[in-house]
């Protein structure tokens, strides 16, 4: 691929759960297996890169991972804000760190945006036989709380991929719907489609809703 070629969106996604539940290793697997990575790190909190095609669009997925900050529950707004996906990652072979799943989510829920894509996630299903956390446990609260849910293992490379691609799809859609929402009460249906991507679409008159804005900075 060319680094050159536009990037038609950006989309930020954020790691949180426990520490120790594998998050930096699922975000190393998941970003390595592209040239495009660059990482920074600020204040505990590290991002990487990586740029793929959905539906012929090229979409840059920004992972946040904390980096450790977990353990001093110092995890803060600024970390969530602007965030349109979220993992929320436990080891499937200690259940404390599926017990503290709840406590995450409810933190995800009071800084984030409420139409954040969630996807939860048990990590480290290779090491089946010192299981703690049955699937059907994740798979019930995941179902009860509304989130999206797959047992990954970045050591074996295992549905890591599938997962961030599902997020990111979904939010992929929810993104166009706003959009092709936003075109056609405009009444301009036979615009040119591309212009849509990447510009806030502000739809006038009485009953207009302003999507949320992209940094999500003022939500009420």
């Amino acid at each position: 691929a060319d680094p050159s070629q536009k990037v038609d969106y950006v989309f930020k996604v954020v790691l949180i759960g426990d520490s120790g539940v594998g998050k930096s290793q699922i975000l190393a697997r998941f970003a390595r297996n592209d040239f495009s990575l660059d990482s920074k790190s600020t204040i505990g909190v590290e991002f990487q890169t990586r740029t793929l095609l959905i539906e012929h669009k090229s979409v840059k997925a920004q992972i946040w991972d904390t980096a450790g900050q977990e353990r001093y529950r110092a995890v803060t707004s600024a970390y969530y804000r602007g965030a349109a996906g979220a993992m929320l990652v436990y080891d499937v072979t200690k259940r404390q760190t599926f017990n503290h799943i709840a406590r995450w989510l409810e933190e995800l829920r009071g800084h984030a945006d409420k139409n954040i894509v969630i996807m939860l996630v048990g990590n480290k299903s290779d090491l089946e036989k010192q299981r703690e956390v049955s699937t059907e446990d994740a798979t019930e609260f995941a179902q009860k709380e509304g989130l999206f849910f797959l047992e990954t293992s970045a050591l074996a490379a295992k549905n890591v991929e599938t997962a961030f691609l599902t997020v990111l799809t979904e939010i992929f859609n929810i993104v166009n719907k706003k959009n092709l929402v936003a075109g056609e009460n405009q009444g301009n249906g036979n615009g040119n489609p591309t212009s849509l991507a990447g510009k806030k679409i502000i739809i006038p008159g009485p009953a207009q809703e302003i999507p949320a804005k992209s940094n999500m900075c003022c939500r009420s």
